[in-house]
């Protein structure tokens, strides 16, 4: 398992005198075979600027930063994927920050690269070469055509073509999960926002957030364009907004107009459900799906992360709880960080957390953060560190009947429940 390493010009090598190894948290440590997969398709290899890579030399067998001008190699992952490991490595220059990616380890070997990391979903439908370009773009090119004045549609449009995102592209193609962003207000100041940063945060924000409210009309049009299939889903809650449930008046009166004129497909939403009274609303306006994100079940750890104005992880799960008694399939959206998620407070509160609140699925996700900066952030260990891998195979164990995913699943139930709607009229 060769250690991989990038020049100051970007270019790529993996060195035969060093094994590679990843990080736990702040712990070094050799990868395992079995932490290995190949190279999934649709990752990308990056240098993490402002570091050095840390490897094992093979003839002495000591741990050391590998001597030259060179930095340490990341893969980011396509969705479905979850990281094992983070990459090895030391900071050349500690005032530095890392962009806000999520970085996983990788090694040569075997012909090839390998990334410590798990396939937890069919990867299939996320991705980027099933978005065709030319495709895309005759699509946003018609839509903009008939919605000239839909203020809603030009703003995904850059979404799609500018950021190439694939839940706005899905708004365009009329297929799978698309996107109905509402919101430029947040209820939470989360300490990796991917759409917002103080200017004082040393992160720069990947995407711009959107900066008006859509008009109810302009919400419906989105919504009725792409909600055209039995399967098709249209969610509120993207990274190019904040809190949706902040607008919760312009959501219900577009669910309830949505819903007088069609039966098709689900109505989902992703937020940080802090503002119970709001999502009650939203539930009862016709709410099929509820993807609420969380980095912890434990107070300490979410609050310093989400900085919460005006709510507590209390209020999340009363929303949860609220939702599933409603029938709405209910999910967490559960940013994850090699030897911070699968510390043992963490796991333990977690599978308490998904059985009070019933969840149906736990949508792993890869947290984008400079870990440095994120670790001395968050309250230390208290527990054994369990490894990724293993905390996976607890959860599995533990919620036999929660689906471990990546992006969202429509149960049975609720996919024969919604076939009997639309066969009654």
């Amino acid at each position: 398992m060769n250690l991989v390493y990038a020049d100051r010009d970007g270019n790529l090598f993996d060195h035969p005198e060093y094994t590679g190894l990843g990080r736990s948290g702040e712990l070094v440590t050799e990868m395992m075979e079995n932490e290995l997969i190949p190279l999934p398709e649709g990752a990308t290899l990056v240098s993490l600027p402002d570091t050095r890579p840390i490897g094992v030399h093979k003839q002495t067998g000591e741990m050391q930063v590998v001597p030259g001008d060179f930095t340490a190699v990341g893969a980011l992952l396509p969705q479905s994927f979850t990281r094992l490991l983070l990459p090895g490595y030391v900071k050349a220059d500690k005032s530095k920050v890392l962009p806000l990616f999520g970085y996983t380890a990788v090694v040569w070997k075997d012909g090839g690269f390998y990334v410590a990391a798990e396939a937890c979903d069919d990867p299939e439908r996320w991705n980027p070469r099933n978005c065709d370009p030319d495709e895309l773009e005759l699509g946003v090119k018609r839509i903009l055509g008939e919605y000239k004045d839909n203020r809603l549609f030009q703003h995904l449009s850059n979404c799609a073509l500018g950021y190439e995102c694939l839940t706005a592209s899905n708004t365009f193609l009329n297929r799978w999960e698309g996107a109905v962003p509402v919101s430029f207000s947040c209820n939470a100041g989360c300490f990796g926002c991917i759409s917002e940063q103080p200017d004082d945060s040393g992160f720069p924000a990947p995407q711009t957030r959107m900066n008006f409210k859509p008009s109810t009309e302009e919400v419906v049009q989105v919504m009725l364009e792409h909600l055209k299939t039995p399967e098709s889903i249209i969610s509120f809650g993207q990274g190019c907004e904040g809190e949706p449930s902040t607008q919760a008046k312009t959501i219900i009166e577009a669910i309830r107009e949505v819903r007088s004129r069609t039966d098709l497909g689900y109505i989902n939403i992703n937020t940080n459900a802090g503002l119970t009274d709001h999502i009650r609303g939203i539930v009862d306006a016709g709410l099929d799906l509820m993807r609420v994100s969380t980095i912890s079940a434990l107070d300490d750890h979410y609050n310093a992360y989400y900085k919460p104005r005006g709510y507590t992880l209390r209020n999340v799960e009363k929303s949860l709880r609220y939702a599933a008694d409603k029938g709405v399939v209910t999910s967490i959206n559960y940013l994850i960080f090699p030897g911070v998620t699968d510390r043992e407070e963490e796991i333990e509160a977690m599978i308490e957390f998904a059985r009070r609140t019933d969840l149906k699925l736990i949508q792993l996700r890869n947290l984008n953060i400079d870990p440095e900066s994120y670790l001395s952030l968050i309250p230390a260990a208290r527990g054994e560190r369990y490894g990724m891998k293993q905390m996976l195979e607890i959860f599995r164990e533990e919620l036999p009947d929660v689906v471990l995913g990546s992006y969202t699943h429509i149960p049975g139930e609720l996919a024969e429940r919604r076939k009997k709607q639309l066969q009654q009229g």
